[in-house]
């Protein structure tokens, strides 16, 4: 969205702008946080709706797809009903799904809340950005979006933990009642400061075939990526239906994109270098970096004994180091490819260092590596967007900064579904291969089962520890081998920087996260 909302109206002043500025951010807070609370809690909402942790990961899975669609649709919405209406609406509704999914009874109900929840989120970013801006006067626009970016980097520091919390002390649904009295002040606050400084609207032709043909392709890729592993991938016939569905559907949706004359998602924007290349860097280290906040989450709270808390408390430092260093990073004059060169050094190694854990690492050693990933996380965002909106006129930049949100936002659903499936499929390797010294024919299996049956435990308690052991330590070379994955591909994507002219200096306000 630019920066242009409600350029006609009077800058606000003292504690008008003051309140108002707290309620806009809190609609960013509220989007952000409810991306990532649900990670640590995953375990504890699957077990109390009686369901598996891999069926479970619909729950991000879900609100991240149905967000990253209706993105697309932000900058007509907005066009048409004017940025105020159109995010106190979002708001609203973002409330009632927040509430909706506090009281679902199972986890169908709880994925179709979430969906509703993640569609109607998606103007709430751009919205409360291109709000905030309005209200401050031109030369404090700097402030506006230091407020904005800190409440981008402050929801995942306080996901997690406030997550993990709410899970092993209350009902797990009050990580989503809790946007709801938030969402109400938002709302009442934003529309009695703001409604009479609504920005003009004009009638608009609307691509709905184009955004059809984009739900049905994305969400049959979800699907089929969600219910693979647990369906024999392309042996079962839905699995190999769901596949052609997402193919011709794909196909079928760029063919309409490029021929229509007022597309969803303008295409031809990918006719440029730097937003080809910097938007498949900005998916790929998103995805990398989505991908391991839910993995590591889940490695500790099933393998490693951490309760949900704790778990949050291993994460929240990457977010905390995330908030010192964008000021500062934020003052370098230097090129952003050498910025995000250094993000993506940083995630690498963030990664690597994950590659060294132990089955007896302490809470400190497993909390290290998030550190150099918030370093990471105040070099990453801005610099990628510079890069890819270089040289692309005021005019094309809401659409832009929708098809860069949507490929972000979808690239970490797809990255969530893939890293579960194979954390589970090299688990099951490994714990083939670490079996077959579990056997009376092993004399390391035998001297173990007698050492515990020597302190006391019968010969099934003896054989039921040992097989526990090999599970901890399949899932443990799992999870290595991932991070180890990870850290090269995060290397891999400073050539893909690398790709891109240096940009010049940026004119446009966009929405980085």
């Amino acid at each position: 969205m630019s920066a242009s909302a409600g350029a006609g109206a009077a800058p606000l002043r003292g504690g008008a702008l003051a309140i108002t500025s707290i309620a806009l951010a809190l609609g960013t807070f509220m989007q952000v946080l409810d991306g990532t609370i649900a990670n640590v809690s995953l375990p504890t909402i699957a077990g109390n709706l009686g369901v598996s942790t891999d069926n479970g990961t619909w729950v991000i899975t879900s609100f991240a797809v149905a967000n990253g669609v209706t993105v697309p649709l932000t900058g007509w919405l907005m066009q048409r009903f004017g940025v105020v209406r159109t995010f106190t609406a979002s708001v609203v509704l973002f409330t009632i799904a927040s509430l909706l999914c506090g009281l679902a009874w199972d986890l169908s109900s709880l994925i179709g809340f979430r969906i509703l929840q993640g569609a109607v989120s998606g103007p709430m970013i751009p919205g409360s950005q291109a709000l905030l801006i309005a209200i401050f006067p031109a030369h404090k626009r700097g402030t506006a979006l230091s407020i904005w970016s800190m409440t981008t980097l402050t929801a995942p520091v306080l996901g997690p933990v406030l997550g993990g919390y709410i899970s092993d002390n209350y009902h797990w649904g009050w990580i989503f009642l809790i946007n709801v009295p938030v969402g109400i002040a938002c709302a009442i606050i934003s529309w009695r400061s703001l409604s009479t400084r609504e920005t003009p609207t004009r009638k608009l032709p609307i691509d709905t075939v184009g955004l059809i043909l984009l739900a049905f392709w994305v969400f049959s890729l979800q699907t089929m990526l969600d219910l693979g592993k647990d369906r024999d991938w392309f042996n079962n016939p839905l699995i190999v239906v769901l596949t052609v569905c997402a193919l011709v559907g794909f196909v079928a949706w760029v063919i309409w994109e490029i021929t229509d004359g007022n597309p969803a998602v303008d295409l031809s924007l990918f006719r440029r270098r730097n937003f080809v290349f910097g938007t498949l860097a900005l998916c790929l280290g998103y995805a990398l970096f989505f991908a391991n906040n839910l993995l590591l989450p889940l490695w500790l709270q099933e393998q490693m004994g951490y309760t949900a808390t704790w778990a949050g408390f291993v994460a929240a430092p990457s977010g905390i180091v995330a908030v010192v260093a964008t000021p500062f990073i934020g003052r370098l004059k230097i090129d952003t490819r050498w910025l995000a060169t250094m993000a993506f050094l940083s995630f690498a190694g963030s990664y690597f260092l994950r590659a060294q854990y132990t089955p007896d690492a302490s809470f400190w050693t497993l909390m290290f590596p998030l550190l150099l990933q918030g370093l990471a996380m105040s070099m990453f965002f801005v610099p990628l967007i510079t890069l890819s909106f270089d040289g692309i006129p005021g005019e094309r930049v809401p659409s832009a900064s929708g098809i860069s949100n949507f490929a972000r936002i979808t690239a970490g659903s797809f990255a969530a579904s893939i890293i579960t499936t194979y954390w589970d499929r090299r688990e099951a390797l490994h714990q083939t291969r670490l079996s077959e010294v579990g056997t009376d024919y092993s004399p390391i299996y035998r001297h173990a089962t007698e050492q515990l049956q020597a302190a006391g435990m019968t010969q099934q308690q003896a054989a039921g520890a040992v097989m526990r052991q090999i599970v901890n330590q399949s899932y443990l070379l799992s999870s290595l081998e991932l991070f180890w994955i990870c850290g090269w591909m995060a290397l891999v994507m400073i050539g893909v920087i690398w790709m891109t002219r240096r940009p010049a200096p940026s004119t446009h306000v966009v929405a980085a996260d």
